[in-house]
Formats: C-alpha cells, sequence, structure tokens
C-alpha cells in the first residue's frame, strides 16, 4: 500500500492497553485489527432522532472494555498499514453488553420522529399545527424536508407514507398520524383508485398530475422499469397504507377496496396452469401476454409473488383472522420455497422468472445478480408465515438465508448489507462482486434487522441476536439523520451518507417513510415481545360497525403461537374487560362514538 486511506471498522474489543493508547478490534468474521487513538481522538454515545449529541470522548478509556461493540473511523498510513489511526469512536450503549435501541421506547421515539418529519414536509403550518390536506403532497422531498416542485403524486408513495402514519399510530395513539393516516387513505380513494364496473375490480393509477387545480391522471406506470405497464408491485403497495390503517379503524370502505384489488390480482395477474403472479399486466387488455410488453411480457418475480405477505397480506390476516388470507400467505410461502432456491448455482435466490418458472436472467438491470436485501426479506416473511403455517421448510429456507447472507452479503468490516451483487462467484473469485458500487440502502439493512430479530425471536440460537443487534447498531449509527430529521437513502460502505441524485432525497419514487417507520415498528414488536421480555402498548379507534363481528384483534404482528398475552385494556382512558387474554382480541364496546381503545401486550413468561 503506497497511500493513505480513511475508512470506518465495526467489531468486538478484544483487548485495550491503556499506555499505548491502542486496541484490537475483532469483527463479526473473527479477524482482529489494531486500532490507535489519534491525540484528538473523540467519542460519542448513540442517539436517537430528536435526542442532542452525547459526547462519550471523556469516559473513552473506561469504555474500552473487552467485549464492547462499537464502530471506529480512522485514517490508515503506508508507514503502518496495520494499524488504523481512529479520529472518532462511536458506542452503542454505556452498560457492557447493552445497546440504546433495546430500549423500551427507542424505536416507538424513533417512529414519532420519522412521521413528524413528513408530515412537516408534506403539509403547510397551520396555527400550531397542521393543515392535513394531500392537494399540497408532491412525490419528492428533498434532504431537508422540502416539496420539491415537481407535481407528480405517486400512488404507491402515498399508500407507503400512510402506511407509515398509521403504524406511527399504534405505537403512540397520537391523533394526528391517525388523522394524516385516514386522510390520505381517503384521498387514495377518491383520486388514485378505479372501479372497473364492466370487471368488477378495483386497480390505482400510477399517479396524477396536478398543475394549477387541474388533475392528470396517469394510468400506467411511468418509470422506467414497468413504463406502459400495471405493474404488480404498485398495485399491491397501493394496499399498503389502507391496510395497516383499517388495522386501527375497521372502514368498510377500505375493506371493499382491498377485496376488489386482490379480485384483480386473482382474475388477472394469477397463472392459474403454473402457479404464481405475474409482474406485469398491459393496461389496455389488462393481460400479461400481450406482447407490447416488451421485456415484462409473461414474467413472474420477487415482487409479484412474494411482496403479498410484508405489504398488506400479513396486515390484513391480523385485522380479520380470515382463513383466506391465512390460506394465501401459506400460498406466496409456498411458492418461494418451491421456485426461488438456486443453490446449486448460486449462494443467492433467483428472483427472476418466464412463464413456466424458467430462470430469466437476461432482464434489463438485474440479469444474473442479487439483490440481497430480497434474500433477507424472505427469511423475515417466511419466519412470520411460519408462526400459523408450520411447515419445516419454511424455516429451513430462512435458516438457509441466515446462514450466507453474512458471509455473502453483508460487510464483515464495517458493518451493514450491500445492495446489488452478481450472483454467480467467479473462478478464482471468493467472494460475489457488486453490479455498480458498494453503497447500502436504508431499506436492505431494515431486511437484515427484522431478518435476525425474528430468527432469534422464534429460534433463539444466538448468532441470529449477535447479527441483528450489529445490523441495527451499523444503521441506528449511520442512517438517522440528526441534523434535518428522517433518514437517509444511502451511505456510503465506510457509513457516511451518499447525497447525489435521487439518492439525496428524502421522498423519491423509491422512498416515503414506509421502510423506516416498518422497521421501527416490528424492532419494537420484537425486541420487547420476544427478546426483552418487555410490555408494548397499542392503540386503535375503530369506527361504530366497522369490525364486521365487532371483534377487534390486536396482535401487533404473526408470532408463535402462545408467545403473548393481553395485560391490560383501556377505553377513553378507563380500565375495560372486555377481551381474551390469550387469542388477543377485544370486544368493541357498543358506543355511537369512535373509542379509542390501548392495549397492552405482553410475552407469556415460559
Amino acid at each position: 500500500m503506497q497511500f493513505e486511506f480513511s475508512d470506518s471498522i465495526g467489531g468486538y474489543i478484544k483487548t485495550f492497553d491503556r499506555e499505548r493508547r491502542r486496541f484490537v478490534l475483532t469483527t463479526t468474521d473473527g479477524r482482529d485489527f489494531t486500532v490507535k487513538l489519534t491525540p484528538n481522538i473523540y467519542a460519542r454515545m448513540a442517539r436517537n432522532l430528536g435526542e442532542p449529541y452525547q459526547d462519550a470522548s471523556g469516559q473513552l478509556y473506561d469504555l474500552l472494555a473487552p467485549g464492547r461493540f462499537l464502530f471506529a473511523y480512522g485514517t490508515y498510513y503506508p508507514d503502518a498499514p496495520e494499524v488504523m489511526e481512529a479520529q472518532y469512536i462511536d458506542f452503542q450503549g454505556k452498560a457492557l453488553g447493552k445497546f440504546r435501541f433495546e430500549e423500551p421506547d427507542w424505536w416507538v421515539k424513533q417512529a414519532k420522529s420519522i412521521a413528524e418529519f413528513f408530515i412537516a414536509a408534506q403539509f403547510d403550518k397551520d396555527g400550531d399545527g397542521y393543515k392535513i390536506n394531500y392537494d399540497t403532497y408532491r412525490t419528492e422531498v428533498s434532504v431537508t424536508g422540502e416539496r420539491q416542485s415537481t407535481f407528480r403524486q405517486e400512488t404507491d408513495t402515498i399508500s407507503r407514507m400512510v402506511y407509515g402514519l398509521a403504524s406511527t399510530y399504534l405505537l403512540t395513539g397520537e391523533e394526528i398520524f391517525l388523522d394524516a393516516a385516514e386522510a390520505g387513505t381517503r384521498y387514495l380513494q377518491k383520486h388514485m383508485r378505479f372501479y372497473d364496473t364492466d370487471e368488477n375490480v378495483v386497480y390505482w393509477y400510477h399517479g396524477i398530475d396536478v398543475k394549477n387545480g387541474r388533475e392528470t391522471k396517469v394510468f400506467a406506470s411511468e418509470f422506467g422499469d414497468d413504463y406502459e405497464a400495471v405493474p404488480m408491485y404498485e398495485q399491491i403497495y397501493a394496499l399498503a397504507g389502507p391496510t395497516q390503517t383499517y388495522r386501527v379503524s375497521g372502514d368498510p370502505s377500505v375493506m371493499r377496496d382491498i377485496n376488489l384489488t386482490m379480485d384483480l390480482f386473482e382474475r388477472f395477474f394469477k397463472d392459474k396452469e403454473k402457479g404464481g403472479y405475474y409482474s406485469h399486466i398491459d393496461p389496455i387488455t389488462l393481460s400479461a401476454h400481450t406482447r407490447s410488453l416488451g421485456k415484462n411480457t409473461a414474467k413472474k418475480n420477487w415482487n409479484s409473488v412474494g411482496d403479498h405477505a410484508p405489504a398488506y397480506l400479513i396486515n390484513l390476516w391480523l385485522a380479520t383472522g380470515s382463513g383466506a388470507h391465512k390460506d394465501f400467505l401459506e400460498y406466496t410461502a409456498d411458492c418461494i420455497t418451491q421456485r426461488f432456491p438456486d443453490y446449486e448455482s448460486s449462494p443467492f435466490v433467483n428472483e427472476r422468472f418466464f412463464d413456466d418458472w424458467s430462470r430469466d436472467q437476461s432482464w434489463d438491470w438485474q440479469q444474473n445478480r442479487a439483490v440481497v436485501g430480497h434474500n433477507l426479506k424472505i427469511a423475515w416473511n417466511l419466519m412470520r408465515i411460519y408462526s400459523i403455517v408450520p411447515k419445516k421448510e419454511y424455516a429451513a429456507l430462512a435458516e438457509k438465508i441466515a446462514a450466507l447472507m453474512p458471509r455473502y452479503g453483508m460487510d464483515a468490516q464495517r458493518g451493514g448489507w450491500y445492495d446489488v451483487v452478481e450472483r454467480v462467484i467467479r473462478e478464482g473469485e471468493t467472494m460475489p462482486r457488486f453490479a455498480w458500487h458498494d453503497r447500502k440502502a436504508w431499506w436492505q439493512q431494515e431486511q437484515g434487522i427484522l431478518a435476525y430479530q425474528i430468527l432469534y425471536g422464534i429460534l433463539k440460537k444466538e448468532d441470529y441476536l449477535k447479527y441483528a443487534r450489529e445490523s441495527a447498531a451499523f444503521y441506528n449509527t449511520y442512517f438517522l439523520d440528526h441534523n434535518d430529521g428522517a433518514v437517509f437513502f444511502n451511505v456510503l460502505a465506510n457509513g457516511l451518507p451518499y447525497a447525489l441524485g435521487t439518492e439525496r432525497l428524502k421522498g423519491s419514487h423509491s422512498m416515503s417513510c414506509y421502510h423506516s417507520i416498518e422497521l421501527a415498528y416490528l424492532a419494537q414488536v420484537y425486541t420487547n415481545l420476544l427478546s426483552a421480555g418487555k410490555p408494548l402498548d397499542l392503540y386503535f379507534k375503530p369506527v361504530p360497525g366497522g369490525f364486521p363481528d365487532g371483534i377487534l384483534r390486536v396482535s401487533p404482528d404473526i408470532l408463535p403461537p402462545g408467545s403473548i398475552k393481553i395485560a391490560a385494556v383501556t377505553v377513553d382512558g378507563e380500565p375495560y374487560d372486555g377481551f381474551d387474554a390469550h387469542h388477543l382480541t377485544v370486544n368493541i364496546p357498543d358506543v355511537k362514538h369512535r373509542p379509542k381503545i390501548k392495549v397492552t401486550v405482553e410475552p407469556v413468561q415460559a
């Protein structure tokens, strides 16, 4: 090495030599690195969004205890290439073995902060609050939270924001989040929904352009991957926000839209002969086989088959307990376990398919490449479904992915999960090559955190807890924007924010507050209820006569049967005993108004 360079490293302190001002750091895969403290070294303690700077420089020597996990950033010089000279260190908690992001309300506070950022970004001030008016919504939001001058309102980004707002209400019970979620759902219904009376189905426009008070519908997608087609994933994600809002409210009009959209899936996207769902249909013929679809003619992929579960279907089952929804979840999980593994040729699943399920490895940008986050997402969602359909192949594939990804998809030196890599490792190489870059996207960190959290929560293997913590530490150290709010889209491999092009934005075709708040919501659920043994409060506000059987189902996610119970319920602030603790249901009181129902769930002690 003939030049100096700066980089980061994450790991566990092995030894600390106080006199020589250096310590040995062991990475997650067992390699040792020497880190030297520079004269101007400073240290930071982990902090959440909305918290002030947490200086730890004064306690540096005391904190450098064997076994502690940390990140260090520094410089390597050519005259001592084996030593990093650290300029600053990020600690994860004051007590040895403790991580701040495992506090009982860490993720609740983070969800609230992100939701507040997007409310401030999308809506205008109205006295001390905000006027919730989606006429002002814009898909693109700058890094500082300013609406951009473009007039496009994309259906999916509104729906994803609505999901985040509804989830934040579930965690906090603060009315502004429910008001904004329900207003967004109504806006989607009024402006983005198309009810086809001939076919008796609902489908959703790609978006609308709003300019000078005039509204222009955009039906077929104008996004490059899906141009002039109706992509399944857009229809799927159009349901994400309304479905999460339905969990809170039970609004029958929302359920009608969900059912009619699912009818669209079954009639026009589903391959009834060979199984699975097509990725695109033609906007005129509603067929997947129309040749004008070009590269997307009669194709299937991860999004069209697997994204049903996390986007809306699991939340729909949680709200209804429907056997049909459970069967749909099982069907998607069966498709994944039967069709996606390809371990004879790659450590990654195959994600794209032709009509007959043969591998499509020449499609546009993906070619024969893997999206690391999709592998992790499969592991996470198979383990969720496993708790209601305990097929051994679901857990087996999830564990297979969990064993492979730290080697082939994780940055074992700096921390975090990579983006897109080549699926095949060429002769003479030991690791997959990056498709374009070594940056790390916020949503792929979410998949890693949740995958290993739920794997640990169900199977209790210590390695899963280790990877869950390391993933959450990287995310909370580097992705939180403490200056302007919310989270960054991408960071460089060393954790520094990447702020160019559309990846500079906080809102875009690819980003709203969906994945960041989904992570906050479920990380709090898994941490409290599956790992830390802490209770969790959830809030609901059903409309009168909304849920058809008068039953409110309150399980926060699909968790192992019998693992949690209701500890207490209040209705409008008063104690209420009309609930079934172990079936996780509450009898909705017969009142004329919308009761605010607070439910405390807690782990069942073994």
